[in-house]
C-alpha cells in the first residue's frame, strides 16, 4: 500500500480508477456534428422548470387563472424535454467509457433522476384541476424542482467545465 506524499517523500498517490482503460475517452458519442446533444438539450428543461415556478407565484399573487395553466404546460414541457435530455444524458454515460468510470457523472445522473420524478410529479399533480393545485403543493413542488435542478445543473456544468466529460477526446 504507497504512502501519501509528505512533504519530503518520493512516493506519489495512483489513482486505480485513472489507470482503468478508456479513462481518458471522454467524447461525446451522442452528437450532431461533434456538438454533444445532452449538453445541448438540457436548457429547455432548465429554463421551463423556472418557467412554472414563476407561474406559479404570478398565480399566487394575481390569483389569474392564466397563470395557473402556464404553470401546468410549463411543468408538463419541462418533464417531457427533461426526458428527452436524460435519454441523451444516460446515454452518454453508458457508451462512453471515460465518464462512466467518474462517480461524479453517477451523482449527476441520479440528481437527475430525481428531478426527473419530481418534474414528472408536479406535472401529474396538476393534470386534474391545475387551478386548485397550485396553492399549496403545486409551489412547493416547483420550488423544490427549481432547487434541485439547479444543484444538477451546477453539477452537470462541473462535469463538463472542471472535468471537460462530453466534450474532449481525453484529459
Amino acid at each position: 500500500m504507497a504512502k501519501p506524499n509528505i512533504e519530503g517523500s518520493d512516493e506519489q498517490l495512483i489513482d486505480p480508477v485513472a489507470e482503468q482503460p478508456g479513462y481518458n475517452e471522454t467524447e461525446s458519442h451522442i452528437a450532431i456534428l461533434g456538438h454533444p446533444i445532452h449538453a445541448m438539450s438540457v436548457a429547455f428543461p432548465i429554463a421551463l422548470t423556472f418557467c412554472a415556478f414563476g407561474a406559479d407565484i404570478l398565480y399566487w399573487w394575481t390569483g389569474d387563472g392564466f397563470w395557473a395553466r402556464a404553470a401546468l404546460w410549463s411543468s408538463g414541457t419541462a418533464f417531457l424535454f427533461g426526458m428527452l435530455a436524460g435519454f441523451s444524458g444516460t446515454a452518454e454515460l453508458l457508451f462512453v467509457s471515460g465518464i462512466r468510470a467518474r462517480a461524479p457523472a453517477w451523482t449527476h445522473f441520479i440528481i437527475a433522476v430525481t428531478l426527473l420524478a419530481l418534474l414528472g410529479a408536479n406535472w401529474g399533480y396538476r393534470l386534474y384541476g391545475y387551478e386548485a393545485a397550485v396553492l399549496p403543493y403545486g409551489i412547493l413542488m416547483s420550488a423544490l424542482s427549481v432547487a434541485v435542478v439547479s444543484f444538477t445543473g451546477w453539477h452537470g456544468g462541473k462535469l463538463v467545465f472542471d472535468y471537460r466529460l462530453g466534450t474532449s477526446k481525453g484529459n
